[in-house]
């Protein structure tokens, strides 16, 4: 015999012993990729793991009755929907019922090691299977959304979605410990949602102070051809081990029925395995034959235990099949004819599993069927039920939630000013830096005027308007979080949010320094993301509506990187989802000579997306506003998300400055503002105004000069700060003023 000192769980084994065990480890119906990996004690772990039980588990009986159980489910729930609602989209789980026994693994080991919540963002793939077999929602209240009734009670507003995007919460007891379940809603746009999750876990974790990342995990599906095809995929792997994004490891499950829609695994992917991209980031990948519903459980298992032990990703590759075509009503003889004659002609995972246990003995002959024909009559009550059924809540407003309501179209500035007592301590401590630190000379420089500015209490600029609003925030227990390219620094070198010292590059974050106590403030530089990284804040503020979360672009051009979030989420998760969200989205915009690629934030596509009060846009002039606009979005019983189109030149222009009484108790944001020159005496009176010319954003101070230069008295320039939801009121009341005067509407951008 050949000594192992333990490898492969032996003492010692001769060559046919060795081979035999290496056999049944590896070549099986699970594969097992981890030689990749470089860490040298992961990869021990998982060798040690499957070689010493041979990369099986052994059930007890009850326990493969609970499997097949759950098969059942799975299975018949999908033929029954089928048979009551024929033709009629679902995107079942048909060929791939194993999920539902591996999902209820996953959950039930995680209790075990540690798990008290699991967010899961997944495709229309099965959807409707996972919300009624594992997060228990009502059978009968989705045959009553077959039947084309609404989702949510009557009087809630909204557009609604179909059945396969919607979402749901439960609470699951595994072992006498609970698991509270939250499935997100997403769009049909693949993978999209999944830093959406992400940033949803990130904001748990520190709402339950789950520092060790234990308590709070994501489980995220997808297909096979989306996994490789979606470029957000290899964003959410680059975001899992960065500082401000890590959420202690993500369970990938990939439901591989080896098809996209029509498009077959060899037009969809250049790799051998559609999961090699999680390779990236050396995570493990766990294959599995889905016909083998016992195999799928221990692989399940293995992947919990990985994430729960290296708190990282880890990937599940079930291979399936998909028993209809991409919907239901598809033909997928059309592209596949000789894939369709096999899975024709094959048994289903359940029918497969049944017989096996028959033949073992562990159920009578019979008993399978019976199985079935029980639950069978459970959906029948159920669907007997539905007839009658009326969604008794709307699943929003509670948690973190509670307290906030829908918005009302009255008045909704918010109490955003702050005593001139607390501007200054903020002044102090955002101009002050530590005594011991060695600060570039050209950033003392700035923190010196900034000092000024708090002396004089004149001049205060963009950089310094934002850090007092933050820093007023962080004092009033308010969280912050500012993410965004090169945004500590800020793209033009204005924000300095993080001051580095010149010798150690040991940092000082001045706002996190004003008072004992205070809320804390987080500023990310992110990896070169729009699309992946702006999900995660969506995902976090949706999670946390009591702080003020902040994506901030490098350009505003480049935030078209993320359409699909804009499009699919910010803007219209509320009316489809009933999900508010505050998230804010600072957007560089202005014609400046820099060519097409750094000019515009594009500020119609924006107000393209606007309607029925789903979000606000605006373009900002003055430090003052720009601090009570973001104060506001807390401030406020309600949330909406804010998009703002932020200055370049304007950040140092002596013009686009504020007094810090504008900032003090008594002030508020204004939607319009007004024209400067009345506040020195230097236009007409009111009704000698000839022109009032109206504008938004940085042209207001080149209309500014141009006056200036002329030596008009009686044209007045009146700003637009917020361009939705349409100052309409505070519109009229200015206009009113000008009785006589032509009314004109000037802007840098291009004519759309």
């Amino acid at each position: 015999p050949i000594f192992l000192n333990y490898v492969l769980g032996l003492e010692s084994a001769s060559m046919r012993q060795i081979i035999k065990i290496l056999e049944e480890t590896y070549c099986g119906k699970v594969g097992v990729e981890y030689m990749h990996i470089q860490e040298a004690d992961e990869k021990a772990w998982i060798q040690e793991r499957i070689e010493s039980i041979r990369n099986s588990t052994s059930f007890t009986d009850l326990g493969k009755r609970t499997i097949l159980q759950r098969l059942t489910e799975a299975e018949c729930f999908e033929k029954y929907l089928d048979r009551k609602h024929t033709g009629s989209k679902r995107f079942g789980l048909d060929g791939g019922e194993s999920v539902v026994p591996a999902i209820e693994q996953i959950l039930k080991r995680g209790a075990q090691l540690g798990f008290e919540e699991v967010l899961i963002g997944m495709p229309h793939r099965g959807r409707l299977n996972i919300l009624a077999n594992i997060l228990n929602k009502p059978y009968r209240a989705i045959f009553s959304e077959f039947a084309g009734n609404a989702s949510s009670p009557e009087g809630i507003a909204g557009s609604g979605d179909v059945k396969y995007h919607l979402g749901t919460s439960s609470n699951r007891e595994f072992d006498n410990k609970n698991v509270h379940l939250s499935l997100l809603p997403n769009p049909s746009h693949l993978e999209a949602v999944n830093t959406v999750v992400l940033g949803k876990v990130r904001a748990k974790q520190r709402e339950r102070g789950d520092t060790e990342r234990e308590k709070v995990a994501a489980l995220l599906l997808h297909g096979d051809a989306s996994f490789p095809g979606q470029g957000v995929v290899p964003e959410t792997f680059d975001l899992s081990q960065l500082r401000g994004y890590q959420t202690g490891g993500t369970i990938h499950f990939i439901v591989n029925n080896q098809i996209g829609f029509t498009t077959s695994p060899s037009y969809s992917r250049s790799s051998p395995y559609c999961s090699d991209v999680a390779k990236m980031v050396a995570a493990p990948i766990l294959h599995v034959n889905g016909d083998d519903p016992e195999a799928c459980v221990h692989i399940a298992r293995i992947a919990t235990e990985y994430r729960q032990k290296f708190k990282k990703d880890v990937v599940i590759d079930l291979w399936c099949y998909r028993r209809h075509g991409h919907n239901e009503s598809d033909e997928p003889m059309f592209t596949q004819p000789r894939m369709y004659k096999k899975i024709a002609q094959h048994p289903t995972t359940r029918q497969l599993y049944a017989d096996k246990l028959e033949a073992d003995g562990v159920l009578e002959p019979g008993e399978g069927d019976r199985i079935v024909a029980q639950f069978v009559a459970e959906l029948d009550a159920e669907f007997e039920a539905s007839a009658s059924y009326k969604p008794n809540k709307a699943n929003w407003l509670e948690g973190r939630w509670e307290g906030l309501q829908a918005a009302s179209g009255d008045d909704r500035r918010g109490d955003t000013a702050v005593p001139m007592k607390v501007l200054q301590e903020v002044g102090h401590a955002i101009s002050e830096p530590p005594k011991n630190m060695n600060i570039n000379r050209k950033i003392l420089r700035q923190l010196d005027a900034k000092r000024k500015m708090f002396e004089t209490g004149e001049g205060v600029d963009w950089a310094t308007g934002e850090a007092i609003a933050l820093g007023t925030l962080l004092i009033e227990s308010t969280q912050v979080r500012l993410s965004g390219e090169d945004c500590r620094r800020g793209t033009f070198s204005q924000r300095h949010a993080v001051l580095i010292d010149q010798d150690t590059e040991e940092t000082y974050i001045p706002v996190n320094h004003i008072r004992f106590g205070q809320a804390p403030f987080e500023v990310i530089d992110s990896p070169l993301s729009e699309f992946g990284v702006l999900g995660f804040e969506y995902g976090y503020s949706s999670a946390e509506p009591h702080a003020l979360v902040i994506w901030e672009a490098q350009f505003g051009d480049f935030a078209n990187g993320a359409q699909v979030i804009i499009d699919q989420f910010i803007s219209s998760g509320e009316t489809k989802w009933l999900r508010m969200n505050g998230l804010v989205m600072l957007l560089p915009h202005g014609y400046e000579g820099q060519g097409p690629e750094h000019s515009s934030a594009r500020l119609e596509r924006y107000l393209q997306l606007c309607g029925e009060d789903n979000m606000q846009v605006c373009n900002i002039t003055s430090p003052a506003n720009y601090f009570h606009v973001l104060r506001r979005q807390v401030h406020r019983d309600f949330r909406k998300p804010l998009i703002i189109m932020t200055p370049k030149s304007l950040l140092r222009h002596k013009g686009c400055v504020s007094r810090l009484d504008d900032f003090a108790t008594g002030t508020s944001f204004h939607r319009v503002l007004w024209d400067d020159a009345q506040l020195s005496g230097q236009l007409a009176a009111d009704n000698k105004i000839r022109r009032v010319v109206m504008c938004s954003g940085k042209v207001y101070f080149d209309l500014f000069e141009e006056r200036e230069k002329r030596g008009l008295k009686d044209v007045y320039i009146m700003r637009l700060e917020q361009l939705f939801p349409f100052p309409r009121k505070a519109l009229r009341e200015e206009l009113a003023r000008f009785k006589k005067a032509e009314v004109v509407w000037c802007q840098e951008e291009p004519e759309n």
